[in-house]
Formats: structure tokens, C-alpha cells, sequence
């Protein structure tokens, strides 16, 4: 019996990561076809997925926990770190993320616009504070704490979707220009608060401190 139990294991296992998988992408097909993405009912979601209602919440207990595991599941399929771990990261991942942005725009801007969207994004705040202070700490370390502040809330704004938006729609930019410009201004605000040091010296030391 113990034999059976060891050997059908690994595939309930299996079988688990993919109802897990397939609700994930089912709320994600939702998200990118919906005209109103409130709307989204776990109903809707269970019968994208396949699965009954109470499969969904036997892989999700609420649907808080299930916004809050879809983000970070997006941001892995579309390649985009949402943890970055380095200033390089920061500084970076506009130019990475924006253009990504653009292959699944219904999504994100239905994660901007909707209430289940603010929701889901809302439970990754703390995280996101977290990873931000830590990876812009080196060049920031020697501020005060109310110029740090601003530091980090720029860095948040200017590494967001809603930077992706506001340069597509105001600005008129494809992801990729909206991307480059937001790298760039990073850029420009971290060489502002590292006394003598231009844009190109920065993006040196951050090599440097990843090197390290």
C-alpha cells in the first residue's frame, strides 16, 4: 500500500502544478479578452480552467490568495522580474519590461484599470517596497532619509506599468521607446544623487557591484 501511495505521488504532484497552471492561465485569457475585468467571477475562471468552482479554491483558498499568486505568475510568462535584486535591475527593467508590456496589453492595463487588478497588484505593495529598498540601498545609503524616500518612490513610479501607460498614451511611444525613457530617467535621478558622477558612471559602478 505505502508502495502505491510513494509511486502515485509525484503525479497527483503533477497533476496539482497543472490544475494550479491552467486556472492561473484562465484568469489570465479573462484578464486580456475582458471588457470588464471586474466582472471576472471564479465562476468564469472555473469554467475556463476546466475545473469546478471548488477545484479553484482547494488551489486558491480566497480570491485574494489567487489575485495575489497571479502577478507574480504574470510577470514570470511575460519574462519580466518583479523582484529586482540590483540597481542594474532597476535601472534596467523598464527597457526589458515595457516592450513585454505591449504583447499583453488588455492584461495589464485591465491589472491598471480594474478593481480586480488594483486588488491583485495591492497584496505585492510590502514585497515590492522591499525588494526596491534593498537593491537601490548602495547608491541611495548616504541620503537623507526624506531624498531617499523620493529616490525610491521615482524608482517605483518610473518601473511600473502605469510609466508604460502614461509614456504610451501621453507621450505617444511604442513600449520599446517607453522603455528606453523611463531607463533613462532612472539613469539621470541616480547620477543626480550620486555627487559627481554622470549617467555612464553609474551604469559603471552598478557592473561594478554586481561584479562584487
Amino acid at each position: 500500500m505505502s508502495n502505491v501511495r510513494a509511486y502515485n505521488s509525484p503525479l497527483r504532484e503533477e497533476k496539482a502544478r497543472e490544475t494550479r497552471e491552467a486556472i492561473l492561465a484562465a484568469l489570465f485569457e479573462l484578464m486580456d479578452s475582458a471588457s470588464a475585468a471586474d466582472e471576472i467571477s471564479t465562476e468564469a475562471i472555473a469554467q475556463k480552467a476546466g475545473v469546478q468552482r471548488r477545484t479553484v479554491f482547494r488551489h486558491f483558498t480566497t480570491k485574494d490568495d489567487l489575485l495575489a499568486a497571479f502577478w507574480p505568475w504574470l510577470n514570470a510568462r511575460i519574462g519580466v522580474s518583479a523582484t529586482p535584486k540590483n540597481l542594474k535591475e532597476i535601472v534596467g527593467g523598464p527597457r526589458q519590461a515595457f516592450p513585454r508590456f505591449d504583447t499583453h496589453e488588455a492584461a495589464i492595463r485591465a491589472s491598471l484599470h480594474s478593481r480586480t487588478g488594483r486588488e491583485m497588484r495591492i497584496g505585492t505593495v510590502a514585497n515590492r517596497r522591499a525588494n526596491f529598498a534593498r537593491a537601490l540601498a548602495p547608491a541611495i545609503a548616504s541620503l537623507p532619509p526624506a531624498e531617499a524616500e523620493k529616490v525610491e518612490s521615482l524608482a517605483h513610479l518610473l518601473f511600473s506599468a502605469s510609466a508604460w501607460e502614461v509614456l504610451k498614451d501621453y507621450g505617444g511611444l511604442t513600449g520599446t521607446q517607453a522603455g528606453e525613457t523611463a531607463s533613462w530617467a532612472l539613469e539621470v535621478i541616480l547620477s543626480a544623487v550620486t555627487s559627481g558622477h554622470s549617467p555612464a558612471d553609474v551604469a559603471s559602478q552598478m557592473e561594478i557591484s554586481n561584479e562584487d
